[in-house]
């Protein structure tokens, strides 16, 4: 039996990875053997992030993109693959939330979650899936959100912009499987990074960001037979 990682040789994209659950998928990912490529749009974090990815002994290309400027990531997709090689993985996990009443949310607050939520990651899909195609495998992942399913009072784009995406992670399913590619999705519940505030709940009851990269890990690990098109991701309690 081969002694090799799993992912050994593989090449990865996570986007929004400077830190939180974007971090810990490229961590596990590091330790199951992937080449690693991660993006972000805050230069310093990215570097920061890069640097404690090296330090584990995990070489890591960091490029500095937003993911709802198709410019940047079409260069981000370039420069991973004249870096590392054609991509294998791509995990679209930025994102973004802005919490209010409808009624009171800026439009441009509305844009900016949209498109990061949204568009991003069919910028992001739509870059990589010919590579893919081409080689007849590979895989993306779309972190979503429990928002996806349950409606909350001020989460309107939020809820919105997660529900559009299991819808997109559906379709583009369903465009690419016949090609060898699985597309799936991942809805955590709550967890605990500072993506956005949880007052009142227990940090410690909450999702982690290291049981989001282990579905990821589930996922890139299925046998070639099976298709796992979505994961609902809960605490044991509730925090």
């Amino acid at each position: 039996m081969s002694t090799l990682p799993p992912l050994a040789g593989q090449v990865a994209l996570i986007t929004g990875a400077s830190r939180g659950i974007g971090l810990a998928i490229a961590r596990r990912l590091g330790e199951m053997g992937a080449q690693l490529a991660i993006c972000g749009r805050e230069a310093h974090a990215l570097e920061h992030a890069r640097e404690a990815l090296r330090r584990a002994g995990y070489e890591t290309l960091a490029v500095p993109a937003d993911v709802t400027r198709r410019a940047e990531v079409d260069t981000l997709v370039k420069r991973t693959n004249e870096a590392l090689g054609e991509i294998e993985m791509l995990v679209n996990n930025a994102g973004v939330g802005v919490f209010a009443p409808l009624h009171e949310l800026r439009e441009e607050d509305w844009d900016r979650v949209m498109d990061t939520n949204l568009k991003g990651v069919y910028l992001c899909s739509r870059a990589v899936a010919p590579q893919m195609i081409r080689r007849r495998r590979g895989h993306i992942i779309n972190i979503a959100s429990l928002a996806g399913k349950n409606a909350f009072a001020g989460g309107g784009v939020y809820c919105a912009s997660k529900w559009g995406l299991l819808g997109l992670t559906r379709c583009l399913a369903e465009d690419l499987r016949g090609h060898g590619i699985r597309v799936s999705a991942i809805c955590p519940g709550t967890v605990a990074t500072e993506f956005s505030p949880h007052a009142g709940k227990d940090p410690q009851k909450m999702l982690q960001p290291e049981d989001v990269a282990h579905a990821v890990e589930m996922l890139l690990t299925q046998a070639p037979q099976s298709f796992i098109s979505e994961v609902e991701l809960r605490p044991t309690q509730k925090p």
